[in-house]
């Protein structure tokens, strides 16, 4: 079991039950889901999990006081924190997708930017759902114990890194683009798929995030 506190913050386009119960089988001692500030301020662990629009999630975090929080404990405390799916998205600088006016400021917790997927080809479909190939970068820390594996996608937009070397896996699809983030030197982590519904390679994977 791994102890500490392990949060899964509930900002209101979260897949929280499917995240939860996967954190608790791969052994994390106490999980909660919280959009309480207090409850995030004090997380042994932050998980982000997410599906949905990054525009109105980004407002529902300001909203819940919970954008000052997350920024203290990843940036500033180095609090081990994992962004899944749109989740992942939100750790980035800004993002297009569902602004009016431009853009929408992220997290800001890696340097990038969110840009809409782009098919390199005529068999290539978005919304990008289904299994596909994630090969990790070495010496990863999130696929510690595994090689190139296949994980669960839903999404229509990716991250576009500011910097390569933060990036933990890449995917094949769309001329490849960045599966995992893996920031240097700080414990951030993202990833672009669903480690709760890649069965034994995303729990192998959150296995890892929780011994960080």
């Amino acid at each position: 079991m791994t102890a500490g506190l392990t949060v899964v913050v509930d900002y209101g386009l979260c897949n929280i039950d499917s995240m939860t119960r996967a954190l608790e089988e791969c052994g994390a001692r106490e999980v909660v889901r919280s959009r309480d500030p207090r409850v995030v301020g004090r997380a042994d662990r932050i998980v982000l999990p997410g599906v949905g629009n990054f525009t109105a999630a980004m407002r529902n975090i300001r909203e819940f006081g919970l954008f000052e929080v997350i920024q203290e404990a990843g940036a500033a405390r180095n609090t081990p924190f994992l962004g899944a799916c749109l989740g992942m998205q939100l750790m980035a600088t800004s993002s297009s997708e569902g602004a009016t006016n431009g853009s929408t400021p992220g997290l800001g917790l890696v340097p990038g930017e969110v840009v809409r997927l782009a098919p390199a080809n005529g068999d290539e479909r978005i919304p990008h759902i289904g299994w596909n190939e994630v090969v990790p970068r070495t010496g990863s820390v999130l696929f510690n114990g595994g090689g190139p594996s296949d994980f669960y996608f839903v999404h229509s937009f990716h991250v576009r890194l500011a910097d390569a070397k933060d990036e933990g896996g890449r995917t094949p699809y769309c001329g490849g683009f960045t599966a995992a983030i893996e920031a240097v030197g700080r414990p951030i982590f993202g990833t672009q798929f669903h480690p709760e519904k890649s069965q034994k390679s995303g729990f192998r994977l959150l296995k890892n995030f929780l011994a960080v």
